[in-house]
């Protein structure tokens, strides 16, 4: 379900959490969501200055959704709109979905990507993609059941 609150923030609701699109006044669940991204990552994080972690909240061309199950960060996803240059239209780079370990399985990570396609769609952004790794099964049998379908691309670190 999806429920239109105010500052034009949707809620998506249910398995006993919220979807919440953090903005500029959301810093400290934003802070407890990226943590916990990088946790579950096991990945190194440093420390965001406040004036860092305001600019990037304040970026409407950042999608950062936060799981939360009463004051419990409990899985989040960070995207980017991408504008295009063949059309005036824009696609969505869904960068990392990440649910604490002990909530996984439990319909969380589809719950953020559902909230994320409802909100690029009252954007006007009909197009989603996210990478992920040929190894991560886990993954690639995730984005398939919410109905992704793979593409044949090599993405390359420079």
């Amino acid at each position: 379900m999806v429920i239109r609150v105010a500052n034009n923030v949707s809620v998506v609701q249910g398995h006993g959490v919220r979807i919440v699109r953090l903005g500029p006044t959301s810093a400290a669940e934003a802070r407890r969501t990226f943590a916990l991204m990088a946790e579950t990552f096991g990945e190194e994080r440093g420390d965001l200055s406040d004036g860092y972690l305001d600019a990037l909240l304040a970026r409407p061309d950042l999608w950062a959704l936060a799981a939360i199950d009463g004051d419990d960060v409990v899985g989040g996803l960070t995207a980017h709109t991408l504008p295009m240059t063949r059309s005036e239209t824009a696609e969505i780079f869904l960068y990392d979905l990440a649910v604490r370990p002990d909530r996984q399985r439990q319909g969380i990570g589809r719950l953020l990507v559902e909230a994320l396609r409802a909100e690029a769609a009252a954007a006007g952004i009909n197009e989603i993609f996210v990478p992920a790794d040929d190894d991560d099964a886990h993954a690639i049998d995730f984005y398939r059941a919410l109905g992704g379908s793979p593409s044949p691309v090599t993405m390359f670190d420079l």
